[in-house]
């Protein structure tokens, strides 16, 4: 399991907010949903992007940006155009009054636009939770990344429009999937890139040394690991590994491996049905006190609170879809 999957895997996108714009100009859309991660790629014509933290670029066919929330952009036809619309918390819709622009209408499953024949074809594919396996790999991340048309390897950007407007038995988890495939393979390209400067774990990664215990680490985490044992792993002394990882990696093996569990346990608690007790025993702790206690005192919250607090109510008035134009009450 290499780094960026390794992060990834586990409870991954759940009901991610996939959708497919007809647009034509003249056209903007204000994004201020808060979400912690967000996909735009570009089926045909071109959009502006702007992040309101920084950057900003002009997209074209194939092209992929990533934006890392919770801060807001715009994406329009040329820069400058006026917003027609304010996108929300929960996918809320609200339109600008006096923008003297077509509206936004539903234009079939997952589509929406101001015409079914706008030139502009984008597909925005948002994670709307903050998962906290991912959180070292959007620490990683600049506001905004873009892979441009030919640099991903894979289809996944084309399976992602072409499946948008499908629907079907499973079609939900269908997109989930998707989802995750075009972020792992832009996020690979991205850091592969020479001028990219990669966080240590995804470094540590290919180390012949740090590399297999890493990996170990990351695959087996409720295994009872020792730093003899991941030594073995490596074929190397316990000294060699113990000062080669926190080196190249930022910290020792086992508090790695603290914050490793610690992470996939604040993941696993969000799933539908999860106990402490359960999740307990997927991540290496013996008991549900054990993990109760390590993670409250490392993150400063109970996992019943991180609960509450990451898995807010949505707003009132919340629209399935921004296609369905409703504007969030005052």
């Amino acid at each position: 399991m290499d780094a960026v999957a390794a992060l990834l895997d586990g409870p991954r996108a759940r009901g991610a907010f996939v959708l497919r714009s007809l647009l034509a100009p003249p056209w903007s859309l204000r994004i201020e949903d808060r979400a912690p991660l967000t996909l735009v790629t570009v089926v045909s014509g071109r959009a502006h992007l702007r992040c309101d933290v920084d950057g900003e670029t002009t997209l074209t066919a194939g092209d992929v940006a990533v934006l890392r929330g919770p801060d807001g952009y715009t994406v329009a036809d040329p820069p400058g155009t006026p917003p027609q619309v304010v996108i929300g918390p929960g996918q809320v819709c609200t339109p600008v009054p006096g923008s003297g622009a077509p509206p936004m209408t539903d234009l079939g499953v997952r589509t929406w636009g101001n015409t079914a024949e706008g030139g502009d074809v984008l597909v925005t594919g948002t994670y709307q939770a903050h998962g906290e396996v991912s959180r070292g790999l959007l620490a990683a991340l600049p506001p905004l990344l873009v892979q441009r048309a030919g640099s991903v390897e894979g289809p996944a950007g084309t399976w992602l429009a072409r499946e948008a407007g499908r629907d079907g038995p499973g079609q939900a988890a269908v997109l989930d999937r998707l989802l995750d495939l075009l972020l792992v393979a832009t996020l690979r390209a991205w850091f592969d890139r020479p001028e990219a400067e990669p966080p240590g774990w995804y470094r540590a990664a290919a180390d012949p040394v740090v590399g297999p215990a890493l990996r170990a680490l990351q695959s087996s985490p409720a295994r009872a690991w020792t730093v003899a044992a991941l030594a073995a792993e490596a074929g190397v002394s316990r000294a060699a590994l113990a000062r080669r990882f926190t080196e190249l990696v930022g910290e020792p093996p086992m508090a790695h491996l603290t914050s490793w569990r610690l992470a996939l346990a604040a993941d696993l608690l969000l799933e539908p049905g999860a106990t402490v007790a359960a999740v307990a025993r997927k991540v290496g702790y013996g008991t549900p006190y054990a993990l109760s206690a390590a993670f409250t005192r490392v993150r400063g919250v109970s996992p019943r609170d991180h609960r509450a607090r990451a898995r807010p109510s949505p707003p009132a008035g919340a629209a399935s879809s921004p296609g369905a134009e409703r504007t969030a009450p005052a």
